[in-house]
């Protein structure tokens, strides 16, 4: 793989209308310039179809209890999106999604209203109306953030058979089962993990090898490592350690982790002390520090690592900057290339191959 296509989701607004691609040469580290591919209000997160011929994007739309929606494009030969449809995401600000291994179903999170739901792909790419929406209940410690339910990712084990959504506003990691032939969520048994009160889950990564899950915690800023038992879809915490380094006293909040492909290293970002950490994985799934590496920018809310484990690319919010790094292989630590891509308010980050379309 010589070459890949990165697109890029953005709030609109100071100066964003939509998503984003650019070219990016994984020999040379060159990339052409950001270019608006399709418009469309708060495309917040993207997640790309197993065929590599649709990418579907949350619309995080907010405002009383207006609902969000999820819109499906069809990828272009020269990397434009061909808006096809949208529907409701069956909840307030949805700010996640995934689509299934079969390439039937886009799964959705709802933060603003705490819950999940399960649309139907049709043939053509477009999307039907939800198949299941499952409304979580509750609330925790943080009076502010914690008031009530705030799932905000949902993700698909290896298997396809289970869910795990991280839900903010109450402190658990949810699972459930997932049926791909139907289109449907239950509770699984266990149904949750709970994470220390206050943590704050947000995003979660499974390790290559499919038998370990890292959650992070956006309120509290840790890492918490869990054991994945794949044939019963439970979870056992291993450990949880810290995402800042030590004597660091100002305000932070984590956003993304990713499991580097080769399974021995991962990554989190810190929003505030702006920063990716970087973890070392062994065999038993336990998360040693390494190093702290600054974003060269403000609020590195999401990052992407690309899919031959080379490049990380970090988008920095509040600075309208996406910069590029080189990964090293042997320790994990990752080296600016002196890249510097300007797109307004970047968001999220996927790659797509580009002899795919």
């Amino acid at each position: 793989m010589e070459r890949v296509r990165v697109y890029v989701g953005t709030y609109t607004g100071r100066g964003s209308k939509g998503i984003y691609a650019f070219e990016f040469n994984l020999q040379t580290g060159e990339a052409s310039q950001p270019r608006l591919v399709a418009e469309t209000p708060n495309p917040s997160f993207l997640a790309i179809h197993p065929s590599l011929r649709f990418l579907y994007a949350v619309n995080e739309i907010w405002g009383g209890n207006k609902e969000g929606t999820v819109s499906a494009f069809a990828i272009q030969p020269d990397g434009s999106l061909q808006f096809l449809n949208q529907q409701s995401s069956k909840g307030v600000g949805p700010c996640h999604l995934t689509v299934d291994k079969t390439g039937k179903f886009v799964l959705v999170a709802n933060y603003g209203s705490g819950s999940v739901a399960v649309l139907p792909i049709l043939p053509d790419g477009r999307l039907g109306e939800a198949t299941c929406t499952i409304q979580h209940e509750g609330k925790s410690v943080d009076p502010q953030r914690q008031e009530g339910p705030h799932a905000h990712s949902i993700n698909l084990d290896p298997a396809n058979k289970f869910a795990i959504v991280a839900d903010l506003g109450i402190d658990k990691l949810l699972v459930y089962q997932f049926d791909a032939t139907k289109g449907t969520l239950k509770p699984n048994d266990p149904p949750f993990v709970a994470t220390a009160p206050g943590a704050g889950p947000r995003h979660v990564a499974f390790h290559p090898n499919g038998k370990f899950v890292y959650a992070i915690n956006e309120l509290n800023s840790t890492v918490t490592a869990y054991r994945y038992d794949a044939a019963k879809g439970a979870l056992s915490e291993i450990q949880t350690v810290s995402t800042l380094p030590e004597g660091f006293t100002g305000t932070n909040t984590t956003a993304e982790v990713q499991v580097h492909p080769s399974g021995r290293f991962l990554y989190g970002s810190n929003r505030g002390h702006d920063s990716i950490a970087i973890f070392a994985i062994d065999g038993e799934g336990k998360l040693t520090p390494i190093d702290h590496q600054p974003t060269q920018g403000k609020t590195p809310r999401n990052f992407g690592i690309d899919p031959t484990g080379t490049y990380l690319l970090a988008a920095n919010q509040d600075s309208d900057n996406l910069v590029v790094f080189r990964i090293n292989s042997q320790t994990g630590k990752l080296e600016p290339t002196g890249l510097t891509l300007e797109i307004p308010t970047p968001v999220c980050v996927k790659f797509l191959p580009l002899n795919a379309t």
